[in-house]
This record gives structure tokens, sequence and C-alpha cells, in this order.
């Protein structure tokens, strides 16, 4: 079998060569608030600062492989887990001077996890944390390497927006759930408070939204009553749209 043929006029070796990485930002949900996987760097550049996981997409891999091989790595969970977890490509980050080793070019993706354990530390890190989301703006752990931050913030508003016309948020809950627990997370996400009785009106209404599961209802953490479980139906999108409020903050 031959090699295919470059076009006439094109020479490769006129172009400089660049890496591609993949960056993550994971988020999760832990003790009622939003939670992002960072990690510590070990090594040159931004040593000791805190980063996005990620790294070089290998040779023969595309990058969601290695975006979900990453995932794995930093995070503890198995492959077989991972690989039935929420992974989304965000988009592609390249400005010339945004990595001062070399040119990088990366591709970002978010991911959602429901309970994840405690990060193990993989690679160069020096450590891994689930952290407060928007604690790096207080000052707890500082800015984020590279453009890490700009990475984070866009990823943030794209799950915050799918939460509105997708039924994404059932990602971040587990197998089985209460509409309470799923209300959480628009809460979580979008910094809002919900009309209880009106958040499950719209949920129950949404055809396929959430299925209920046979069985007693739940205890929770409250004083009323067990509370029904659901699990995530099979719709994608919701018709029509779960839009935001404005002006109810928590």
């Amino acid at each position: 079998m031959t090699s295919p043929r470059a076009p006439e006029g094109y020479d490769p070796h006129a172009f400089e060569p660049f890496a591609v990485t993949v960056d993550l930002a994971v988020f999760t949900l832990r003790a009622e608030r939003l939670h992002v996987l960072l990690v510590e760097r070990g090594h040159e550049p931004y040593a000791g600062a805190w980063a996005l996981p990620g790294g070089f997409v290998l040779p023969r891999e595309s990058g969601e492989r290695a975006a979900r091989r990453e995932l794995a790595e930093e995070t503890g969970l198995s492959e077989d887990t991972v690989s039935g977890l929420h992974l989304e490509q965000l988009r592609t980050y390249s400005e010339p001077d945004r990595d001062p080793r070399m040119r990088v070019v990366s591709i970002a993706y978010t991911a959602l996890v429901p309970d994840p354990p405690e990060p193990r530390v993989g690679g160069d890190a020096a450590r891994a944390r689930w952290m407060p989301y928007g604690s790096q703006e207080t000052g707890t752990y500082g800015p984020l390497a590279f453009d890490h931050d700009r990475i984070l913030a866009d990823a943030h508003e794209r799950v915050g927006a799918k939460l509105e016309y997708t039924c994404l948020a059932t990602a971040f809950c587990p197998p089985e759930f209460t509409l309470g627990e799923l209300r959480q997370v628009y809460e979580t996400v979008w910094g809002v408070e919900l009309d209880r009785p009106n958040f499950r009106r719209k949920v129950l209404a949404t055809p396929g939204f959430v299925r209920p599961v046979e069985g007693p209802p739940r205890l929770t953490g409250g004083r009323g009553k067990p509370a029904a479980l659901y699990r995530a139906g099979e719709a994608t999108a919701l018709h029509p749209p779960l839009l935001r409020p404005e002006g109810r903050s928590t």
C-alpha cells in the first residue's frame, strides 16, 4: 500500500511544529456547592500554581480519548466509569503565546461527575483537589496557570446555558434522585433560588425529562415527608426550555 502523496508544492517541513493538549473543566456538586477539579503544578512553567487537569494528546490518540484518559488519571475513576460520564468539547484555545514553552493548541472539554471520589495525583502534578467554583476570585487559590481562568469561565457559562434547554442537570445526579436534588443542581450552577412548586410542575410536565422509580420514597435530610425518587428520562432537550429566573440570587 502506497502512502498518500502530499499536494504539489506542499512542504511539511516549512511549517513550525506545535503540540496539541486537552484541558478539562470537571464539575461536581459537594456540600450544596459547585466544585471544580484542580491540580497543583509540580514543575515549570507555573510551578506551584493551580491549573485545570489535562495533558498532551498522544500521536495515535484522538482529543476525546485523551480527555477521558486524563480524566481517569486525575480523578481516580475507572476507565469504564469515565467512559459513561458526560464529556463535551467546549472549544479550541490557540493564542500563540498561551504556553511559554512552545506553540500549544488546547482542546478544552467540560465534564460532569456525580459523587466523585477524592482525586489522585497523576502525571507531574503535586496535588489534586476539588475546589469550590469561584474561590480563585476570592484569593483561595489565586489565578490559574496558562489561560485556564478563561477556559473555566467559558465552561461554567456553557453548563449554565445548557441547563436551560437540555436535560444536562441529571448528569450531576446519582442514578436515582429526588426532585429536590435535581432542583439543587440548577440553584447551585445558576446561583439563584427557584420556586419549589413551580420547578416541580415544570419538570413533571416536560415529556421524558424524568421517570418515577418504583418503590418506597426516600427519607431526605429535611423534616418533611419522604420524597419520591426519579431517574433520568429518555429526553435530551427540554420543550419548553427551563429558563433561569432573573433577580432571585441566593
